[in-house]
């Protein structure tokens, strides 16, 4: 199945999004891939993605991303 191109930002309260990042660093440190469904569609991560973090800063604001990447396997 080939995916479309998709690049969203979504929102979340924060207990939420602390429940999504607790289960996440549980993944990690167990070794394990790490499902997520974000905006209606559902994403596995494998346990050997590659983890970074990101800092950018403008005149007006400041932005930190976690992020995780890794190579689709076809």
């Amino acid at each position: 199945m080939v995916k479309k191109n998709r690049d969203i930002e979504k929102d979340y309260p924060k207990q939420q999004f602390i429940k999504k990042i607790r289960r996440l660093a549980d993944a990690l440190e167990s070794g394990k891939k790490f499902r997520i469904q974000i905006a209606g569609e559902k994403i596995t991560i494998p346990d050997n993605a590659i983890i970074n973090v990101e800092h950018e800063r403008s005149k007006n604001a400041e932005e930190i991303e976690f992020q995780l990447k890794w190579k689709i396997e076809k």
